[in-house]
């Protein structure tokens, strides 16, 4: 019976298998565990349908796969009825009186088995080498245990040398290194890459950049979670705060469509998490709700989609994306939209710096903020007003609460 790969939600193309919990050969109960694997957005187990006998492995892990694509295949025989050694009786015994690895031996029989003919022909070829091989070079092959049938030899007539078998040995030992840096796409890192690719292709990017006096937000945070016994995210407030501004600048939670401007009619924010199987963007749906909400339903979101638990509602719906990388000491960047949206903030680190007020000059804590806008949908003076209510509602946090 073909395994075929799951198709989750309406959305789901193809999948990625990350890990196979059973080898060829192996029995599977019905429902015990066959297989891991993963999509764009979450990380998913497969239990066996039946009971049987893993077959064969027709997808191997790492390679991207169409949604109900045959993966595996199961049997419902007994695991004896099954073969694992694809040699006949005849070209084993031989095999063993010749002392040759049947590993090794090419299989011509019907269906890749391992014929008598098979091992004769690999011994005539070990033969032919050795009769062309100079009796040092022999002695070395013996003790270096080199397979002179593989040796090319560079000596008169194709004479193997010792020096032919001293780089066959050396090569045994320093085998050809992959290709360096390369890595396999996973689901996260392929979708990433098409989406960011396709926005700094079709929308025109420009980004605002201004600096804001962060120290009242820093406060107001210590001062929450002393109140509520529970570690407020500065993302928690920056939902807060970026829903606030949004409603206050309509223009801003918009998108472009065909043959006009979408203004959304709800506030739905994103925030970028970076996640061992790449960057995932959950949403906060609702994000006008008070900040103590945002704060528990953030802390939900980041917690499912860091253990690769969250569905595709949890990533759906989006209308503005943060992403703050001043965890990473990161000052000042330039974030791509997350189309359809028109505008996505980019939030730097918090840092204490001098700063002039009035005659003196004192240190305040500040943190740089960077909105890029699609120019299609906005102008830069209604991008600049909505960047600089962000800011004051970071200057000023408590006027969340008016």
């Amino acid at each position: 019976m073909d395994i075929l790969m799951p198709k989750v939600g309406l959305t789901m193309t193809e999948g990625t298998i990350t890990q196979w919990h059973k080898r060829e050969g192996e029995r599977v109960g019905k429902g015990e565990l066959l297989f891991t694997f993963e999509t764009e957005k979450s990380t998913l187990e497969y239990e066996s349908p039946l009971e049987g006998v893993l077959a064969r492995i027709l997808v191997p892990v790492g390679q991207v796969t169409p949604c109900l694509a045959p993966v595996a295949d199961i049997d419902r025989q007994s695991p004896a009825s099954i073969p694992h050694a694809p040699v006949s009786p005849r070209a084993r015994l031989r095999a063993r009186e010749l002392g040759i690895d049947i590993a090794t031996v090419p299989a011509s029989g019907p269906g890749g088995v391992v014929l008598e003919r098979d091992v004769l022909a690999c011994t005539e070829r070990q033969s032919g080498a050795a009769a062309r091989t100079t009796p040092v070079a022999q002695r070395a092959a013996a003790e270096l245990g080199v397979d002179l049938a593989a040796v090319k030899g560079s000596g008169p007539g194709g004479r193997i040398t010792r020096e032919d078998v001293d780089r066959a040995a050396e090569s045994r030992r320093q085998p050809p290194s992959p290709p360096p840096n390369l890595q396999a796409l996973t689901p996260a890192r392929r979708i990433t890459a098409q989406r960011t690719a396709e926005s700094a292709r079709t929308a025109p990017h420009v980004t605002l950049t201004t600096e804001a006096d962060a120290t009242a937000l820093v406060s107001a945070r210590e001062q929450l979670i002393a109140e509520l016994g529970e570690k407020v995210s500065y993302n928690a407030l920056l939902v807060a705060i970026a829903a606030r501004a949004l409603k206050e600048h309509p223009q801003l939670n918009a998108s472009w469509a065909e043959g006009g401007i979408a203004l959304h009619n709800h506030i739905a924010i994103g925030v970028a998490v970076d996640t061992p199987r790449g960057l995932y963007v959950p949403v906060v749906p609702d994000a006008s709700r008070p900040l103590v909400q945002i704060h528990r339903v953030l802390t939900e979101l980041l917690a499912r989609t860091l253990a690769g638990t969250a569905g595709n509602d949890d990533f759906s719906g989006g209308t503005f994306t943060i992403t703050n990388l001043g965890m990473y000491e990161i000052d000042a960047f330039t974030p791509i939209i997350n189309q359809p949206q028109c505008a996505i903030l980019g939030v730097g680190r918090i840092a204490g710096k001098p700063v002039a007020r009035g005659e003196q000059v004192v240190v305040r804590q500040m943190m740089t903020l960077s909105l890029s806008f699609d120019h299609r949908v906005v102008d830069g003076a209604p991008a600049a007003q909505f960047l600089q209510r962000i800011k004051a509602l970071i200057e000023r946090p408590f006027a969340l609460l008016v």
